[in-house]
């Protein structure tokens, strides 16, 4: 009952809190506004009253433009003129957000949630047929991403204080960031799918801006423009599939398609072509197979924003996406087989490439694509609770991993740069090693995450992870999609294939990020003799947040455990979500029976066995004392080699697409049409024709009268013998 009808009118939440859902998204709209003014106003630099005046000195002269937050030179880091209102306007505006996040949900537990709340703030697009309102929609569904957004993002916020306190750019970042946060709650709160979409291409935006923040890199400014490019190749996926809506339905927000839904013959070709296109938008803005390579190029931004990009905000949007449009693919068990299938691929994909990365943010990047793709594997067999479960204790462990890993790598450039070592890698693993000492509360935390996302009773991970498992096992019989097939190939095959995905991808998640916590905390450590004395644990700003997002992950499964788990309140959030996705998940079902206790509680089993014979081949075949430093470390071989440089994809793509589009663009478009044909015929020819006509006008301009004399005459007699034959 995802797109019901809103209520005009008598809606009870009409006279509550949720009257002001408007002000979520205007909130960090406005701390953008103050962030950008302020740091506009810091790059102005204006000259003196008095131009001749001796001994001026630009106020900015002592700011630096590393493409670090830690200064690299032996003095010390000038903080930014207005840091301190830009550390309260930043976290402060989504600190509020939160709180008004919550008193809406609290308000809206209190009522029936049958029907959305629908708040129109004005007409849009008014044009013929197409009425379309500026309106924002609370439903349970939106109200559990509003609180992801806000509850991570403002620790995602408080952590970025302490992590960027000495970057120049400080209201910059901060500017950009309001303004992701904005688009994100503009997208999970929009009516309609065009309201989404103004947040889905604002999420787009700020992805390039923040990604590559330190633009004075070429790598980062590159990666910033890698992410912007590949997004727009999904977006135009989401455009087609609004026009196929309108065109089909007549509606573009979600109560008018509900409404005339029946135009949609299930399982006919107009609704499977619209969720596939659906689907190609989400393949680029969550990072499926084929258009997953942006995200771990994301890394170049600052550490926060991979969080903030990874665990709360963006990524996320296309599984919030099929969540939303779960109507619509419940009536194309081939889209939805779809889904499954390159959810299920990219999960194992992705995890066998992190088992081979050195740099700690890209085995956490390559882990994301790979959790994204569980997820996609939940709404892509009807499971939507459970999708959206894991997205939710996702951003728990994920922020937690990649803020603890920020944690590290502020703690190792800090020592580096004490030593006056500005040639190691700081953030490669091989450097690291034994940092539990320098960093107890940091590796504790992390551990928690790592167990979780693991899938280690009874961290978060463990519930979300194998309610999507489960669900996966009891589609594959009795289910519409069991009774569909995909290129020929039975729904029941493909939905076994893809429970096999799953596991395999869980072992290897259990292996790669047990090496990642080997490496970095445990055995000797390679950071080098001058450095250790100098590494140490991040301020409380930094590891407070960190703190909060240790709890969650360790009790956020809590939220909806498992029926033959009496450990408290059971399926609270299957229950939150029942008026949203419901029907939907009904009609994949077809009816079939759930999964008999023994069943499930014997697939949890091999779940659970899988994810403790991770973690136990990682430590019994890993040895952290024989890792040497990054410098020292000899060139991969074989198979490691592939995995190493992510299976050669990236060069793959150079080789297929960007460079023939380039030799196309250099040679075809540049040297052979705008040089060739414009410049060489059109603009010098019409020139060279103009002077052969100059010239032959010159050779007739001789000045000789007598010249002239003759032409005359010899024209006159043409003119006469011309009048003589016509008479």
């Amino acid at each position: 009952m995802m797109l019901q009808e809103p209520m005009p009118t008598g809606h009870p939440l009409a006279d509550t809190v949720a009257q002001y859902v408007w002000l979520l998204p205007v909130l960090p709209l406005l701390g953008f506004l103050l962030n950008g003014a302020l740091s506009l106003k810091a790059a102005a630099k204006l000259g003196p009253d008095d131009p001749s005046a001796a001994g001026h000195e630009d106020a900015h002269a002592g700011d630096h433009h590393d493409d670090s937050h830690i200064s690299h030179d032996d003095h010390p880091v000038v903080r930014h003129k207005y840091a301190g209102l830009v550390s309260l306007i930043g976290p402060g505006v989504l600190v509020i957000a939160f709180g008004l996040a919550v008193a809406i949900f609290a308000a809206m537990r209190s009522v029936d949630m049958a029907q959305p709340y629908v708040e129109t703030l004005f007409r849009w697009m008014p044009v013929s047929d197409l009425k379309i309102n500026a309106a924002l929609q609370l439903d349970p569904l939106s109200m559990v991403m509003v609180l992801v957004i806000t509850g991570v993002g403002a620790l995602i916020h408080i952590f970025s204080v302490g992590y960027m306190q000495d970057d120049p750019g400080y209201p910059r970042y901060f500017a950009y960031l309001n303004l992701f946060v904005f688009f994100m709650l503009l997208l999970v709160l929009g009516a309609n799918y065009p309201v989404m979409f103004v947040g889905w291409e604002g999420v787009g935006l700020c992805s390039y801006l923040l990604i590559g923040f330190w633009f004075s890199d070429k790598a980062n400014a590159d990666a910033g423009k890698k992410a912007f490019i590949v997004n727009r190749i999904g977006d135009f996926g989401f455009l087609v599939a609004m026009f196929l809506l309108f065109a089909n339905t007549g509606s573009l927000d979600f109560a008018g398609i509900a409404a005339n839904i029946d135009r949609l013959p299930a399982g006919g070709a107009v609704v499977t072509a619209i969720c596939l296109f659906f689907f190609l938008g989400c393949t680029g803005k969550s990072a499926q197979i084929p258009l997953y390579i942006w995200l771990p190029d994301a890394m170049a931004g600052p550490t926060p924003v991979s969080a903030l990009i990874h665990a709360a905000t963006m990524v996320t949007a296309g599984v919030y996406l099929i969540a939303r449009s779960s109507l619509l693919f419940s009536l194309a068990p081939v889209a939805s087989l779809t889904v499954a299938l390159v959810g299920g691929l990219t999960a194992l994909f992705a995890a066998t490439i992190g088992l081979k990365q050195w740099d700690i943010k890209k085995v956490l990047a390559y882990s994301t694509v790979s959790q994204l793709g569980y997820m996609f594997v939940g709404v892509g067999v009807g499971a939507y609770t459970a999708g959206v479960f894991h997205l939710v204790t996702h951003a728990f462990f994920k922020a937690l991993l990649f803020l603890g890993s920020g944690s590290v790598i502020f703690a190792m450039h800090a020592a580096y740069h004490a030593t006056h070592n500005h040639s190691d890698d700081a953030q490669d693993m091989r450097n690291m090693g034994g940092l539990k000492k320098q960093l107890p509360v940091t590796w504790v935390l992390m551990w928690i995450a790592t167990l979780a996302i693991a899938g280690i009773p009874v961290f978060s991970g463990f519930v979300s992870k194998d309610a999507i498992l489960g669900a996966v096992f009891e589609r594959a019989q009795g289910s519409t999609l069991a009774s569909a097939s995909l290129l020929g190939i039975p729904g029941s095959t493909l939905l076994y294939a893809v429970y096999a995905f799953g596991l395999a991808a869980a072992l290897l998640t259990a292996i790669y990020m047990t090496r990642m916590m080997l490496y970095t905390f445990h055995g000797p450590s390679r950071t080098g003799a001058a450095a250790e004395p100098h590494l140490h644990e991040a301020p409380w700003i930094m590891t407070g947040p960190l703190v909060v997002l240790g709890l969650l992950s360790a009790a956020g499964g809590w939220l909806n455990l498992p029926e033959f788990l009496p450990l408290g309140p059971q399926g609270v959030f299957d229950k939150w979500l029942e008026p949203v996705v419901g029907e939907a998940t009904t009609r994949i079902a077809a009816g079939g029976g759930a999964l008999a206790g023994s069943t499930e509680q014997a697939l949890i089993g091999i779940a659970v066995a899988i994810a403790i014979a991770g973690i136990a081949i990682a430590f019994v075949r890993l040895k952290p004392a024989a890792l040497v430093p990054k410098k020292d470390s000899p060139e991969s071989t074989g198979f490691a080699k592939v995995l190493e440089h992510k299976y050669y994809v990236d060069e793959a793509y150079d080789r297929a697409i960007v460079q023939p589009v380039v030799n196309g663009s250099k040679y075809i478009l540049w040297k052979g049409v705008d040089v060739g044909i414009i410049d060489g015929l059109f603009v010098n020819g019409s020139a060279l024709l103009a002077r052969a006509m100059g010239w032959m006008g010159a050779q007739l301009q001789s000045g000789q009268l007598g010249t002239y004399a003759w032409v005359l005459v010899l024209g006159v007699i043409a003119l006469l013998g011309a009048f003589a034959r016509v008479h």
